[in-house]
Parts: structure tokens; C-alpha cells; sequence
């Protein structure tokens, strides 16, 4: 494989997010930042608070398919190239892999042993200077309001683990180009196939927050509870600033959307488990039934039996020998 090192599988090579050609970066450029201006009106706050130089990392709100290219062309806009930390599925299709990997963006393998090495080359794109854009929520919000649910740990543990800052963004407006309903069909095609709404053009809301102080945890192990507070803290910040956008006061509590399936799981099994539970009675009363009714039936059996037992003696009463007996005395006392 070309630019593999001597001895090492392709796998492990390191760290794709900052090996970038910096022509299909400014190809990119030249594609998409004439068509991004022209399909959207933008209302953006804070370009300020995103660091121009050193590993960084954006996080992120996320409400639609289309936030990923809209958040794009916002930070690029304040003075940096975004590195997104794409679904491997993507890298399967020819040309877009051709421009994910020309562009430095890092392949996530889902569900399979390399799903490490996504958070390896995530570090070393860190230590690279780059820019790395995080969705701690991990997929669109499920909460029906649309506000952030709570967030997985690996923006945290990027951070703390290479004093990376974080800076909260929140944007507000890439639903209304493309809203994102979950169907069968998932992901951007799920999203095309239920439509792009372009007209009228939509307004695109982003505003960057300073970076989150995450120094009260430095020096701790990153253990559950410290990655966990971690998230939280950068959570927190980021439904402050959507709030922020929207006008609006943000739910007290974040919508935990793995609470709500387990709690959907529990009720699905229990509900499963009631006609199970039905059957089992019914099975059971039949088995009472059943015995009962053998038990009657032996009762009744046995009855019968004893009255045949006790009626055969009493007619076979004159043809025993006792009376056999009397009939031959009679006629001796008939003869004296």
C-alpha cells in the first residue's frame, strides 16, 4: 500500500485525521462554500471563541443530517479546517472515500475491533494541531423538543487526555432543510428519502460558547464518574447556548434517550411476558382439570367395583357349599 510503513497492516497506520492533501481541502473549499452561502442565511455568533491555531475540539448539538456540512462551513468560516469523525460506512463508497480520506477526516468502525482506533487517531489528530469536530450525543436527538440528550464520553476523554479545549457550539435551523425522522431507512439516505426542503432558503443559527473549564478534573483517572461529570459540564454548556439561540429556558434535565429504550424494553418484556404468564395458568387449570377429573373417575371406578366385589357373595350365596350342606341334611331328617 502506498505511504504504508515497512511491517505495519493498513489498520494501524496512523493517525488518518491529519494526513490530508491540501488540494482536495481547497477543493472542497471551492465546491461547497459558494453552495452553502447560497442555500442558507446564516446568524452566527461567537467565530471568536474558536482557537486559529493548536488541537481543538467543537462540540456540538445535533439535529439533522445536514448540520454536519452547515457546522462545517461555520468554523471554517472562523479561521479552521473541521476534521469530522465519520461513519466507516461512508469510506465505502468510492468517491467519497476518496474525499473523506483526501481531507483528513477519521473512518469510525462501529460494532468491530477497530472501533478504537478511531479514538487513537482521534488523539494523535489532537496532538496534530487539528480541529475535531464531536456530536457527544452520538446520533440526532431523540427528545421530541429537540434539545441535546445527554452525551457519550469520548469528547471528554479527548480532552482530558490532551489538554485539547473544547468549545460548545449550538446551531439551530439545518431541521428545517432537512428534518430528521427516524424510519427504516437511517442515516442521510433515511433523510433524503424523506425530503429536502431548500425553499424558502432557511436561516442557519450558530453560536460558539468559550471553551468549557474541564480544569477542575485535571490530574483525576479517567474513570466512569470523571468522564461522565466531564460530559455533563460540556453538555450543559452546549444546551445553554441553544438556548441561547431559541430564546427559550432548557429542560432542568437532559432527555436520556438509553434510559427511555431500556424503560421501552422493560415495559415490551412485561407485556410478553403477560399472555406467557396466561398460558401457564391456563395450562395448569387444565392439569387440575384433568387430575380432578381422573380422580373422580378412579373414585368412581373403584366404587363400582367394591359394589360388584360385595353383590357377587350374595348371589352366589345358595350355590356355596354351606348350602349345599343343608340340602343334603334335609333329606337324612326326612329319611329318620
Amino acid at each position: 500500500m502506498s505511504g504504508a510503513k515497512k511491517g505495519v497492516a493498513p489498520s494501524q497506520e496512523g493517525p488518518p485525521g491529519h494526513r490530508h492533501s491540501p488540494g482536495w481541502r481547497t477543493l472542497t473549499i471551492i465546491i461547497l462554500r459558494p453552495l452553502l452561502f447560497g442555500l442558507l442565511r446564516r446568524d452566527w455568533r461567537g467565530r471568536g471563541n474558536v482557537p486559529r491555531k493548536g488541537g481543538v475540539i467543537i462540540a456540538a448539538n445535533h439535529i439533522s443530517e445536514a448540520d454536519p456540512l452547515a457546522l462545517a462551513h461555520f468554523v471554517y468560516e472562523s479561521g479552521r479546517y473541521p476534521v469530522y469523525l465519520a461513519k466507516s460506512t461512508l469510506f465505502d463508497v468510492r468517491f467519497l472515500r476518496a474525499v473523506l480520506r483526501g481531507t483528513g477526516q477519521i473512518p469510525v468502525y462501529r460494532d468491530s475491533a477497530d472501533a478504537s482506533l478511531a479514538l487513537r487517531d482521534a488523539e494523535k489528530a489532537l496532538l496534530d494541531g487539528e480541529c475535531l469536530m464531536f456530536y457527544p450525543e452520538g446520533s440526532c436527538t431523540r427528545d421530541p423538543e429537540l434539545w441535546p440528550m445527554t452525551g457519550q464520553t469520548g469528547a471528554a476523554r479527548m480532552a482530558l487526555k490532551t489538554g485539547a479545549k473544547v468549545v460548545p457550539v449550538a446551531s439551530w435551523g439545518a431541521h428545517e432543510l432537512m428534518p430528521y425522522k427516524k424510519g427504516e431507512q437511517k442515516g442521510l439516505a433515511g433523510s433524503l428519502k424523506k425530503g429536502v426542503h431548500p425553499l424558502p432558503r432557511k436561516k442557519m443559527r450558530v453560536i460558539a460558547g468559550p471553551p468549557v473549564d474541564l480544569s477542575r478534573y485535571a490530574g483525576l483517572p479517567l474513570d466512569r464518574d470523571t468522564l461522565r461529570a466531564a460530559t455533563d459540564d460540556i453538555m450543559a454548556a452546549i444546551t445553554g447556548l441553544l438556548g441561547e439561540l431559541r430564546g427559550e429556558e432548557p429542560p432542568a434535565e437532559p432527555f436520556d434517550h438509553h434510559k427511555v429504550l431500556e424503560e421501552r424494553r422493560r415495559a415490551a418484556a412485561a407485556e410478553a411476558a403477560e399472555p406467557a404468564a396466561g398460558a401457564v395458568t391456563d395450562v395448569a387449570a387444565e392439569a387440575v382439570a384433568d387430575t380432578a377429573a381422573e380422580a373422580v373417575a378412579d373414585t368412581a371406578a373403584g366404587a363400582v367395583a367394591d359394589t360388584a366385589r360385595g353383590a357377587v357373595p350374595e348371589q352366589a350365596g345358595p350355590a356355596g357349599p354351606e348350602s349345599a350342606g343343608r340340602r343334603e341334611a334335609e333329606p337324612k331328617a326326612a329319611d329318620s
